[in-house]
């Protein structure tokens, strides 16, 4: 059994502080609980640091009044940090104080002028959201980063973000108007650049203003000539503090230089105003092959020549990683069929107003690729078209999470990816870098900026090592040094964060300027101490943190026993991307963060709680993999008394982390779309099948559970009382019942008491080996085995038959196999034994079946997918090949097109294709392939791109769902169903999701294959 486990509770100092600004009128939400720690305790980073505690304001006032707070005497050793999307790569927010994180109540978009080309916007709003607006009035705003659909406006002003394109656009302090901040002592200011005559009124002002102000002009005046010298004059520069633009272009004094890359050490962002640009009308791309990456890096300063937008570059490893990822689908086309010898790739863009603006630059570069050069170029490609071009960009985007996918302990980490040096020295650093790096035989995979001389180097180390663990000590000294002898920085992207412990040594005698800008606007060291500089300011000296000091994720990895390690392994391997927390709506993971934005509810935060749960299981004694063993042999009786005991322990008020890992998890919709679409393939319905086992081997299971699991046994006996349970489950009252006692409700009534006969009676065949053993070889290839789900065969059971007709009509042979239950909804809940017995029975049995040679095909997406994934992983190679219906009617495209059957005459309008969640994420191909189906027999279908319908299986039918199911429909679903111009154009692929628009709609949507038929019968 497993343990119970105390939980760490917040610092008794911290305790009091939440309760006294509760007191104060605080309205935001203040979090104490361990799990709400736990989950904010990593980034992007390497390390993990627990907080006392997240306060998540809802207004600037409210960040005041955590500073005031903060700054009286008797809390002056209270510090705090603020938190954007979480996706830094150098521990920038964490802290072991109090995290500010402004993206759950302060994200939104205040102002937009179109005019005068500006937006307003809370610190806490996501960029792409921003853009996703200012695109409505042909203006984006132009700093870009790979992170950029949940990398917040705040975040990206605490780091100066920049990335792809910067050479052009700079970073984000170039775009940055204004800034509302609030200080230390809680005072709010509105900053913006300042003339002579403001800067005098600023100085004589006798408060924290008129201090800062004073230091920012005695700082230029005394030190601008030296700082000259010491800042190396690159696109790239570095962060934080910038001393060299304190006096802007204007000559105005500009305290945004200060405050942008700060990292939240002097003043915590509550408002941002930034200038808009106009979106370039036209863009494209060549693509340029190396068979060696050295030769991409030295050829970046020749295709500079070309003057493109910009030019970014990824290796091989990247390359064959991002074939492997679901991104593949959509831009495979652009890249050579034979790849495998391509070392290096760069993306030279090109954009403008006209295509004849375009094509002079791509003109430009083809005079430069026609120029002889010493190094071995293997070929272009152009890819044309806006939309083309953001596929492109969207993989590139895609390299950071990419690389976090390689299989083994020893995963590529962030920790010296971001150094900046002249572009002309590029190729020659790099070359000194990955003898480094070779010299202690990593792998690495490389992708950046080299029209910037920015290349991001993340090198394979498993962390959990300790020995491995001493690189990042060695490696960044050795960078360090090989970054100054080229002439740059360090951090010449992602900020400083806990690398800020170089910062004395780079800027030498400039050091204490910074302290003394640190000193005066915080004091007393609140403000994300540690980072970037100390203050001068305090009566004993403190030092900076140093990057082999601060806790790692690795460190607490290594305390997890093994065996239990390796039983989760499919979910722990999450680097805090964050690609799970895409704000749009339309994007399908993940579903129950896009309706909570509790970042618990989401699989970085599922993952990072399971871990910490290991961990501390490991502590106590726990043996996780031979628990496991246990239940799935003992079955439902184990532990039976003592589980009573733990639940009456339970209701009393037992406190156990466990509980709340399981509150996380219980609100997985086990729709499989991180699997599919996370880098890392973080698979959260797995994670949450193994701890449901394991945790249920403790604590009683709730009824719904085992109701849930006998439906696909129980199916085909209530189908045998269909009339009279249709009765009950369609009366008012039952349904109410079920909801409050079961915890289940708006179960769908039964369509047939025996789908297989009525599959027959449409005219197929019951398969059967006997039967396939007689069939000619030479109608095999026309001849289909069609393995029934519960959901179709007993809830919409005309599609089953509509299926079987349609083949018919096209000159196949249809078989129907024997309805046999699945097993998904016991894996869903947990119930691995079970779901292991069935697997093997009914596994055996198909794969029996497929060994005829002749397909076999699965209707719901869903539950098909379990063949090739939750089967295989019980039966190995062993298992059944199902294919989804769009995977084997393209294979059958070329005798389709030989029917020539054109019913677009039949049809006045294209068609809509609504594609299921775990459908997409995880076969990313299913959509063209249900074009291409309907393009063969001459009819037209678009693909419109929605996240979760919010039904997913069960999920939607929990009565304690009912709130999120519905809000997850209303923000993806309801206005496209609801929108007049697809009226009678609408098809769905997903049980789950047509189940759904039946609820919250206003009429059905069929299936593709139904709308197909019914065209075919008009035709006829």
């Amino acid at each position: 059994m497993i343990s119970r486990l105390d939980q760490k509770t917040t610092n008794t100092l911290y305790g009091h502080f939440a309760r006294e600004l509760a007191s104060a009128g605080f309205s935001g939400d203040i979090e104490l609980g361990y799990a709400d720690r736990t989950v904010l305790a990593t980034d992007n980073s390497i390390y993990q640091v627990l907080p006392e505690g997240v306060l998540y304001p809802r207004s600037t006032e409210d960040i005041s009044k955590i500073l005031t707070l903060a700054h009286k005497p008797d809390f002056h050793q209270i510090v705090v940090s603020p938190r954007g999307g979480g996706t830094g790569t150098n521990g920038q927010s964490l802290t072991s104080g109090f995290m500010v994180d402004t993206s759950r109540y302060m994200n939104r978009v205040l102002e937009i002028n179109t005019r005068e080309r500006w937006a307003r916007v809370q610190s806490g709003a996501i960029k792409d959201y921003l853009n996703e607006l200012a695109a409505k009035e042909g203006l984006f705003f132009a700093p870009e980063l790979s992170t950029s659909n949940r990398a917040t406006v705040g975040g990206m002003v605490n780091t100066d973000a920049s990335g792809q394109g910067s050479v052009v656009y700079g970073k984000t302090r170039h775009h940055v108007l204004e800034l509302t901040s609030v200080l230390a002592d809680g005072t709010v200011w509105n900053s913006s650049p300042v003339d002579n005559d403001q800067l005098e009124q600023l100085c004589q002002r006798q408060d924290r203003i008129g201090e800062i102000y004073n230091t920012l002009k005695k700082t230029h005046c005394e030190h601008h000539q030296r700082v000259s010298e010491v800042f190396p004059h690159l696109n790239r520069n570095l962060t934080g503090y910038d001393l060299a633009n304190i006096v802007n272009k204007d000559h105005q004094h500009d305290l945004n230089a200060i405050l942008c890359g700060s990292e939240g050490t002097l003043a915590i962002i509550s408002e941002i105003k930034v200038n808009l640009l106009p979106i370039p009308k036209q863009s494209a791309l060549v693509l340029v092959f190396y068979k060696s990456f050295q030769d991409s890096l030295q050829d970046a300063q020749a295709l500079m020549a070309a003057e493109p937008g910009s030019i970014e570059t990824i290796d091989s490893r990247v390359l064959g990683l991002a074939k492997s990822d679901s991104v593949w689908e959509s831009v495979k086309d652009f890249f050579p069929k034979q790849s495998d010898d391509i070392d290096g790739i760069n993306f030279v863009e090109f954009t403008g107003d006209d295509e004849a603006e375009i094509q002079q630059g791509i003109d430009r570069l083809k005079t430069e690729l026609e120029k002889p050069v010493s190094i071995w170029r293997a070929g272009h490609s152009v890819v044309m078209g806006t939309g083309n071009v953001k596929k492109i960009w969207n993989m590139r985007k895609q390299a950071v999470g990419l690389l976090g996918n390689m299989k083994g302990d020893a995963r590529p980490i962030p920790f010296v990816e971001d150094v900046a040096v002249p572009p002309e020295n590029l190729a020659e650093f790099i070359k000194a870098f990955r003898a480094l790096l070779d010299s202690h035989h990593l792998t690495y995979g490389m992708f950046g900026h080299v029209d910037a001389g920015v290349l991001h180097v993340r090198p394979a180390i498993d962390m959990k090592d300790p020995e491995q663990e001493k690189l990042v000590r060695l490696i960044s000294d050795d960078v360090a040094a090989l970054a100054r002898n080229h002439g740059g920085v360090l951090w010449g992207e992602h900020g400083k964060g806990v690398r800020s412990e170089y910062a004395p040594d780079f800027f030498a005698d400039l050091y204490p300027v910074l302290q003394e800008i640190k000193g005066v606007f915080d004091p007393y060291n609140q403000l994300n101490p540690g980072k970037i500089a100390t203050p001068a300011t305090l009566p004993e000296p403190v030092q900076l943190l140093k990057i082999d000091e601060v806790p790692t994720r690795g460190q607490q990895d290594r305390e997890i026993e093994r065996n239990a390690f390796e039983a989760f392994t499919s979910s722990l391997y999450c680097n805090g991307n964050g690609a799970c927390f895409n704000y749009n709506p339309n994007s399908a993971m993940c579903p129950t963060w896009k309706a909570t934005y509790d970042r618990i509810q989401s699989p970085k935060g599922r993952s990072g709680l399971v871990r910490e749960w290991l961990r501390l299981q490991t502590a106590a004694g726990a043996d996780i993999a031979g628990e496991s063993h246990k239940i799935r042999q003992a079955g439902p009786l184990y532990n039976g008394g003592q589980k009573l005991i733990n639940l009456v322990n339970k209701w009393r008020g037992e406190e156990d982390f466990s509980h709340q890992v399981y509150g996380a998890l219980d609100n997985c919709m086990s729709c499989k779309s991180c699997a599919g679409q996370c880098p890392i393939q973080v698979n959260v319905p797995d994670l949450r099948s193994r701890y449901f086992e394991l945790y249920h081997g403790r604590y009683p299971r709730p009824v719904k559970h085992h109701v849930a699991g006998l439906l696909e046994p129980m199916l085909p006996v209530l189908a045998k009382f269909k009339p009279a349970y249709n009765l009950v489950m369609g009366w008012s009252v039952a349904n109410t019942l079920a909801g409050k006692t079961v915890g289940l409700q708006d179960i769908p009534a039964i369509t047939s008491s025996s789908p297989t006969s009525d599959c027959c009676r449409a005219g197929a065949a019951i398969a059967n080996r006997t039967l396939l053993d007689a069939i000619p070889d030479s109608e095999r290839d026309k001849t289909v085995i069609i393995i029934q789900d519960a959901f179709t065969s007993f809830f919409e059971t005309p599609l089953l038959t509509d299926l079987v007709e349609l083949l018919i009509r096209l000159g196949y042979r249809p078989l129907i196999a024997p309805y046999k239950p699945n097993g998904k909804v016991l894996h869903v809940y947990g119930f691995l034994g079970r779901f292991e017995k069935i697997a093997r029975t009914n596994g055996e049995e198909l794969k029996e079946l497929a060994d005829s040679g002749i397909s076999l095909v699965g209707i719901d997406a869903a539950v098909t997918l379990t063949y090739r994934d939750e089967y295989k992983e019980v039966m190995g190679e062993d298992s059944p090949e199902v294919l989804l219906l769009s995977e084997w009617f393209a294979q059958q495209s070329k005798t389709l097109r030989q029917l020539q059957m054109n019913l677009s005459d039949t049809a006045e309008e294209e068609f809509v294709l609504l594609g299921h969640c775990t459908e997409t994420s995880n076969v990313p191909a299913a959509p063209a392939q249900w074009q291409q189906l309907y393009q063969d027999l001459g009819l037209k279908l678009t693909y419109k791109a929605t996240g979760c319908c919010g039904m997913a299986g069960i999920y939607g039918h929990e009565t304690r769902n009912q709130e999120t199911s519905r809000k997850l429909y209303d923000m993806s679903w309801k206005d496209v169903v609801q929108n007049p111009e697809n009226s009678g154009r609408l098809v769905a692929t997903g049980y789950s999701c047509r189940s759904q628009v039946k609820r919250y709609g206003d009429g059905k949507i069929p299936h593709p294959v139904q709308t197909l038929l019914q065209v075919m019968k008009q035709k006829a």
